[in-house]
């Protein structure tokens, strides 16, 4: 009696239920770690370059390295 009560288990489509919504859960991690890492990491980088070479005088700083006798062939 008491086992006519109790709900038999899904096993048809199981597969493809677990799926769907683990498939949907991957997807959503992965463009949340890509906007991530895009917006923490890659435009940051983008500004510290673009800052860098804004200002970066590389007649200056080869001038610098061949005072310093960096360069064996530069005199």
């Amino acid at each position: 009696m008491a086992s006519s009560s109790l709900m038999k288990p899904q096993m048809h489509g199981l597969l493809a239920k677990c799926l769907r919504f683990h498939i949907a859960g991957a997807f959503t991690v992965s463009l949340g770690a890509a906007a991530f890492c895009k917006f923490a990491v890659a435009e940051p980088r983008k500004k510290a370059y673009a800052d860098f070479y804004r200002i970066y005088d590389s007649i200056k700083d080869f001038e610098a390295m061949r005072k310093a006798t960096v360069f064996q062939s530069a005199k």
